[in-house]
């Protein structure tokens, strides 16, 4: 003990001056958005090269989950495939009108390497970045649902605003009825979300499902999210609507990332029009 104190008295002064440093990198960083945006690429390449490395020892636990959850969605993909070949008339190979059926929404491979979900700002990070065509408010999902929304990128790596967020809010729909609402999580059970903003006059039942509404350049429609569980009614309106997740988010693997090629020119459009 004696010999720390005798460091701090001899290098008083140095130590002084690395303190200073370092609050006035911090004030730098927290009010200049160019220096936040370097920052936050700059510890998403240190922090993501450190938890491929952790996550590579981890995943060995979870590989068996892993390829059976593969195999269901190659058995889910041959099952199309194999209707589409049965009724011909059904298949997508016959469609003339091409223009009508372009493609909108583009697909890349992931996995998850740092996955939170006991937080009230859960985040996850995973193994794809700039160079393999990621950017900023890109879907994440999996075969079960939706994960989340690509936030900061660095070259090689990203982070993911996770469902799992206080600050998340995802367009959903149930899917039996055109009735819209908001996907959000009050910080509770990690497996259990809540619905808001859905009018009285969708009529709702426990064990109902839920799908991604399409209303927004992030997600497209039809993707899983759960169940309702329960739901209580005050006021004539929904006072609270509860979902059970199809994802186990305590265990995310393989993910994929959702690029929609027509959100620049519905971003723009929609700016426009509201400075109109």
């Amino acid at each position: 003990m004696q010999q720390i104190v005798n460091f701090i008295l001899k290098y008083k002064y140095f130590l002084f001056f690395l303190l200073l440093e370092i609050i006035a990198i911090s004030f730098t960083i927290q009010n200049h958005s160019y220096h936040n945006s370097t920052f936050s690429n700059s510890a998403n390449f240190v922090s993501g090269g450190i938890h491929k490395r952790v996550n590579r020892f981890k995943e060995y636990g979870d590989l068996r989950k892993h390829n059976n959850q593969l195999l269901k969605e190659n058995a889910e993909l041959k099952n199309i495939l194999a209707q589409e070949l049965k009724n011909p008339e059904n298949t997508r190979i016959q469609v003339i009108d091409t223009t009508k059926y372009f493609q909108k929404y583009s697909y890349y491979t992931a996995k998850v390497i740092e996955n939170q979900y006991q937080k009230k700002f859960n985040y996850l990070t995973i193994d794809k970045g700039s160079k393999h065509g990621i950017s900023a408010e890109m879907g994440v999902a999996n075969s079960k649902g939706i994960i989340g929304i690509t936030t900061n990128i660095s070259n090689g790596y990203s982070t993911v605003l996770s469902i799992l967020n206080e600050n998340s809010k995802i367009n959903v729909k149930l899917s039996k009825s055109p009735h819209f609402g908001t996907l959000e999580w009050n910080g509770g059970n990690y497996n259990i979300l809540q619905l808001t903003d859905l009018p009285i006059q969708a009529n709702i039942n426990v064990g109902d499902t839920l799908i991604t509404g399409g209303r927004s350049v992030i997600f497209p429609e039809g993707i899983p999210v759960g169940t309702v569980t329960n739901f209580k009614v005050e006021n004539n309106d929904y006072s609270s609507i509860n979902i059970k997740l199809f994802n186990d988010m305590s265990a995310i693997g393989p993910v994929y990332i959702i690029s929609n090629f027509d959100k620049k020119e519905i971003e723009q459009l929609q700016e426009s029009t509201t400075n109109e």
